[in-house]
């Protein structure tokens, strides 16, 4: 009965973490409205590996990175 109860509920979140999707699929038909969502977490993604990148050049620079 619990198992049945968590798979449900983890429905339920993945149905509300995915509500704006199904808003913007079913609330317009203009394509670069649809794909705005994506494309802010393409760019909020690249931005932070080239962060990441940018933290691993000053340590390997500063002769502090791991090398184990």
């Amino acid at each position: 009965m619990i198992a049945n109860n968590i798979w449900k509920l983890t429905g339920k979140i993945i149905e509300w973490a995915f509500a704006p999707y199904d808003a913007l699929r079913l609330g317009t038909d203009n394509w670069w409205t649809s794909n705005l969502v994506s494309w802010a977490l393409i760019a909020i993604g690249f931005i932070s590996l080239f962060y990441w990148m940018g933290q691993m050049y000053g340590y390997k620079r500063n002769g502090k990175e791991d090398s184990a």
